[in-house]
């Protein structure tokens, strides 16, 4: 059993705000793979996550509330689950879930009062991650434990990536694309721990979240202006930032020894300073080599590759997983953690489907 002292809630953004991607013109965690959604693939895989206390998931409550009410993912839950509506984005709906996340707060939030709740972290990740391992995540928030920092995003080296691949041209499969540093290629893991309450510039999340896809010179061209211009930031951090963007182009389109000599600048310290800098908290870095929460599904390309190989990939992810950290954590009912099932935060009152007997404890 793991130490409870290290748990901590889980927050899965599942909302439709301004910069979210749909596909197939549907919110990504309602879309099915293997006659299952995304959102409740994420949540069943978070209940077998030691590190996790809770389970919150922010969205529209009428679309995904039938999702968290199925007899199938409610029979797999360990942990308390809460459905809380959507704010106006995705820095509101980060900041919300963590006012309501706090000890004894009312259904609209509240503000920290302590500074033991100023450090409460919480583990932000996506809906539309179908081939996330519980023991990637455990590792993740291990590892980022064991950091003196207030934000830790994961990231997983390409070589960790090459079996989502198309094993032929033509083939479905998903080539991705990557930062390119000194140390390597790496993607974003799509796994984020943070104490909210010591981001002192949480608005550039919104930003860089809004213009993520650096693949868009528009986008890039956005960022590195306020890079350049906005608190926190300078012109060494653009001159990094087009470093890096500059390689990832190269590699893009095959020229790998350019992209290996204009990354080499570009060091894990620098670009955490940069980014502690930008967001005003203490900012690292945190690697692990599974590989499944690095796969966001995008685009109808991704989710027909996904679909095509969904049994190959889910598959090779847990012998992954298995050979790097061991089985699967077995799942234990919460105890002393509050009730298990389905609380839905409206405007201003808590409905729950838990049985009265099992409210009262």
């Amino acid at each position: 059993m793991s130490d409870r002292r290290i748990q901590v809630p889980a927050v899965v953004a599942a909302g439709e705000g301004s910069g979210s991607v749909r596909v197939e013109g549907r919110n990504k965690a309602l879309l099915e793979l293997g006659g299952r959604p995304m959102l409740a693939r994420v949540v069943a895989m978070l209940q077998r996550v030691p590190e996790v206390s809770e389970v919150v998931v922010v969205g529209p409550l009428e679309s995904l509330e039938p999702v968290l009410r199925a007899p199938e993912l409610e029979a797999e839950l360990r942990k308390p689950l809460t459905l809380i509506p959507q704010f106006r984005n995705l820095m509101e709906n980060a900041w919300e879930s963590y006012r309501r996340l706090l000890p004894d707060a009312p259904p609209e939030g509240r503000d920290p009062a302590t500074p033991e709740e100023e450090a409460l972290r919480v583990l932000y990740l996506s809906t539309d991650l179908p081939f996330a391992s519980p023991q990637e995540v455990s590792s993740f928030i291990q590892r980022s434990l064991e950091l003196d920092c207030d934000y830790t995003l994961g990231l997983v080296p390409e070589e960790a990536m090459t079996d989502f691949y198309p094993v032929r041209p033509g083939e479905p499969g998903i080539t991705m694309a990557y930062f390119n540093i000194a140390a390597g290629r790496f993607r974003q893991s799509n796994l984020h721990l943070v104490r909210p309450a010591r981001l002192g510039n949480r608005q550039r999340i919104e930003d860089m979240y809004e213009h993520r896809y650096q693949k868009q010179l528009g986008n890039a061209l956005i960022l590195a202006w306020r890079m350049a211009t906005e608190r926190g930031g300078g012109l060494w951090m653009v001159g990094f930032y087009c470093l890096m963007h500059l390689a990832g182009l190269c590699d893009r389109h095959g020229f790998r020894r350019l992209a290996d000599w204009l990354r080499a600048p570009v060091t894990f310290e620098r670009l955490e300073r940069a980014c502690s800098s930008l967001l005003d908290t203490r900012y690292r870095f945190v690697i692990t080599d599974i590989g499944g929460a690095a796969v966001d599904i995008d685009n109808e390309h991704d989710l027909h590759a996904a679909r095509s190989r969904l049994a190959e990939w889910t598959a090779h992810q847990e012998r992954r997983a298995e050979e790097q950290v061991g089985p699967r954590p077995l799942p234990e009912r919460s105890g002393g953690e509050g009730p298990v099932g389905l609380r839905i935060w409206r405007e201003a009152r808590i409905e729950s489907g838990i049985p009265p007997d099992e409210e009262e404890k």
